[in-house]
């Protein structure tokens, strides 16, 4: 059976080397398996096996590659908030008939002594921060939405990103930290007293390597604007965890095949 994983996340990572492992101690035979990389980040985390890097052109794009790389299955492992390409995996599969499953870590839930708002988009948080008093905002939603933030003089933004933001609209008052997960809670703690930070903007991303920023601000006191995540394509079976994902991709691999 021939599989593509749409990577870039941990998840993608462990499912790959699972694969990666059970082909060298045959647990999961006949399986060859290649992840895709969106290439959006200099240096990425690549996972085990055969990757490509780089998309693919929009749905038809996408359908030409499954075509002549005559993939059989499809795991959507990439981030909750890559609502482009989760789209078109299911419009591509969809045309070729070929089977997806979307592999989603679960998303974070906010406990008593949180100080949370959760808004549905990037947008929204503006919003918010436009009716507040200035204040020192650490942003941590990726260098792509920073634009939103740029009318918005009155307050200090602390923007962490992997990568250099893109040049562009910026806030007017901003520092930049440029880190890569996963982070500790004392780090994380630290970094907010240092930066004499009043609220944190972060997406519902889940998992556990940036999870230690809600725990320093609960912590701390800090308030949390919390992002929703976009909805997930309809009719698309997803599960959470890589055994499912696993389990899944072995019922697909013992099917028929045309």
């Amino acid at each position: 059976m021939r599989l593509l994983i749409l990577g870039g996340t941990g998840e993608a990572r462990s499912l790959a080397a699972r694969l990666d492992e059970g082909s060298a101690r045959r647990d999961l035979p006949g399986i060859a398996f290649t992840s895709s990389l969106a290439g959006r980040v200099s240096r990425p985390a690549l996972p085990k096996g055969p990757v490509r890097i780089g998309g693919f052109g929009g749905i038809q794009g996408l359908v030409a590659y499954l075509r002549d790389s005559a993939t059989d299955a499809v795991v959507d492992a990439t981030h909750p908030f890559a609502a482009g390409i989760s789209a078109n995996a299911a419009a591509a599969t969809s045309q070729l008939e070929t089977p997806l499953l979307m592999l989603r870590r679960p998303g974070w839930l906010a406990g008593q002594q949180d100080n949370w708002q959760r808004v549905p988009t990037i947008t929204a948080v503006t919003d918010l921060l436009r009716d507040q008093p200035p204040s020192r905002v650490l942003l941590t939603t990726g260098r792509r939405d920073l634009a939103v933030f740029a009318g918005l003089p009155e307050h200090h933004f602390v923007i962490r990103s992997v990568d250099p933001p893109h040049a562009g609209s910026l806030p007017p008052r901003r520092t930049l930290i440029l880190a890569r997960g996963p982070y500790t809670v004392q780090g994380e703690t630290e970094l907010m007293i240092e930066q004499q930070i009043d609220v944190l903007v972060t997406k519902d991303s889940g998992g556990q390597l940036t999870v230690a920023k809600l725990i320093a601000a609960r912590e701390l006191g800090v308030a949390v604007i919390m992002v929703d995540r976009p909805p997930p394509p309809t009719d698309v079976q997803t599960v959470e965890t890589v055994e499912d994902a696993l389990r899944w991709i072995n019922v697909q691999s013992a099917g028929p095949r045309g």
